[in-house]
C-alpha cells in the first residue's frame, strides 16, 4: 500500500499551499480595488477640467486631444496587469487541485485492481475447495465436519441446520454435532475465504466447525452452538437451552 502513502504525503501540503494562494489573491482583490479607486477619481477630475476649459473657452474642441493623462491611462494599464495576475493565480489553484483529483482516480483504480485480484483468488479457491470436496463425497472418503481454512466449507453430513438430519428433528433432537474421530478439528483462519452460500450459527455467526450443541428450544432462532463460545465443554447431560432462549425457559417455569 505504499501508493497511499505516497498520496498521503502530498495531499498534506494541499491545505498550505491553496490556503497561501488564496491569501495571494485577496492581497492582489485589494491593491486592485485601491488602484482602480484611485483612477476613478483622477478621470472624473480630468473630466471635470475638460468640461470647464471648454466651457471657459480655454480649451479648443479637438476630438484627438481630448483624452485622460498619461498618469490615468497607465493606471488602468496597471489595474489590467494586477487582474491577469490574478486570474493565472486562480488557474494555477485549480490546476493544483485537479492534478491531485487525478492522482486519488489513479490511486483507486489500483486498489480496485487489487480488490479484484483478491476476489479472483478467493474465488479460485473456493472452487478447488469445492471440487475437492465433491472429489471426496464421489469416492466415499470420510470427511470431517469441520471449515477448513482452504476449503471453506463444511460436509453436507454435519450440516445441523439447512436440512435438520439425523435425530436434530423437533421430536427427538441430536443433543452435538460431534467431529468424527478420524481427524482432528483444525482452527478457523478467519481471514482466509469461506463459501458465501455456506450457512452460519452460534453468537458468534460463523460457520459450522468443530463440537456443537444445539439449543432445545424449538422456537430457538439459532439453534446451533460452538461449544467455545457458550462456555460448553463437554457434551451436556439432559437438556440445555442456550443464553437467549434460558432466560425464557425460567419466565415459563416462574408462571
Amino acid at each position: 500500500m505504499g501508493f497511499l502513502e505516497d498520496f498521503q504525503a502530498s495531499v498534506e501540503a494541499l491545505p498550505a499551499m491553496l490556503q497561501r494562494n488564496y491569501s495571494l489573491m485577496r492581497e492582489l482583490d485589494k491593491s486592485l480595488q485601491g488602484v482602480q479607486t484611485g483612477n476613478e477619481q483622477r478621470c472624473q477630475q480630468e473630466i471635470e477640467d475638460i468640461k470647464h476649459g471648454l466651457e471657459s473657452g480655454s480649451i479648443t474642441y479637438d476630438p484627438a486631444k481630448l483624452k485622460f493623462s498619461d498618469e490615468a491611462i497607465e493606471e488602468q494599464k496597471h489595474c489590467v496587469r494586477i487582474a491577469d495576475e490574478k486570474v493565472a493565480l486562480a488557474s494555477q489553484t485549480y490546476d493544483l487541485v485537479d492534478a491531485h483529483i487525478q492522482q486519488l482516480d489513479q490511486f483507486m483504480r489500483k486498489l480496485e485492481e487489487l480488490r479484484q485480484e483478491k476476489e479472483a483468488a478467493t474465488t479460485a479457491a473456493a472452487a478447488a475447495a469445492a471440487a475437492a470436496a465433491a472429489a471426496s463425497v464421489a469416492t466415499g472418503t470420510p470427511v470431517a465436519a469441520t471449515v477448513t481454512a482452504s476449503a471453506g466449507t463444511s460436509t453436507a453430513d454435519n450440516t445441523p441446520k439447512g436440512g435438520r438430519s439425523g435425530e436434530r428433528g423437533r421430536g427427538g433432537r441430536k443433543k452435538t454435532a460431534k467431529v468424527p474421530t478420524e481427524q482432528p478439528a483444525p482452527a478457523i483462519d478467519l481471514e482466509l475465504p469461506v463459501d458465501p452460500n455456506e450457512p452460519t450459527y452460534c453468537l458468534c455467526n460463523q460457520v459450522s466447525y468443530g463440537e456443537m450443541v444445539a439449543c432445545d428450544n424449538n422456537d430457538c432462532k439459532i439453534e446451533w452452538y460452538h461449544f467455545g463460545c457458550v462456555g460448553v465443554k463437554e457434551h451436556p447431560k439432559g437438556k440445555w437451552y442456550c443464553p437467549s432462549c434460558i432466560g425464557f425457559q425460567k419466565k415459563r417455569k416462574g408462571k
